[in-house]
């Protein structure tokens, strides 16, 4: 059983390829309004979702963060959202993120959602590492690490992006 509970989570946490990492949600009754049509804030819910499986999938986990010896978590600093269409009831969606940019204590990602190879919304924001008593820290050596050899190899040539990029 230990084997089937592995697979299913390794297949819950979606997948990376390349730069993105792409995690499907379908859409129920519950995420929607009287319409139909996922209610605006879920949205958000979903880059959410899609931020914490990215960075599941590379074995850096909210619960190991928050139980260290220096406990840390992640609050979203800045969020801009532009809504394109909408995604109705029983739709497969993939929340696709890329990390843009890392650097102290902040990242930037961009995020997007997509149905049937379509854009319905897309994000740019700007995560900050804190302690428990909400005190920007720097982002740990791993997750700094992990950004700029896999996602950032521009870092490998000596120059850095900028945030706004």
């Amino acid at each position: 059983m230990k084997d089937i509970d592995y697979l299913v989570e390794g297949a819950l946490s979606g997948f990376i390829d390349g730069r993105t990492h792409s995690l499907p949600i379908r859409v129920y009754y519950e995420d929607t309004d009287f319409s139909g049509v996922v209610y605006y804030a879920n949205y958000l819910k979903y880059f959410e979702r899609g931020r914490s499986d990215f960075m599941r999938c590379l074995d850096i986990h909210h619960s190991e963060l928050a139980k260290g010896e220096d406990p840390l978590a992640f609050a979203v600093a800045e969020v801009t959202v532009q809504y394109k269409a909408p995604a109705r009831i029983d739709d497969v969606l993939w929340v696709r993120s890329e990390i843009d940019y890392g650097q102290g204590a902040r990242f930037y990602l961009t995020q997007r959602i997509e149905c049937k190879g379509k854009l319905l919304c897309s994000g740019k924001l700007q995560l900050v590492c804190i302690d428990m008593a909400s005190r920007p820290r720097r982002l740990p050596k791993s997750l700094l690490d992990i950004v700029r050899t896999k996602f950032l190899p521009e870092y490998q040539r000596g120059s850095q992006p900028t945030a706004a990029g």
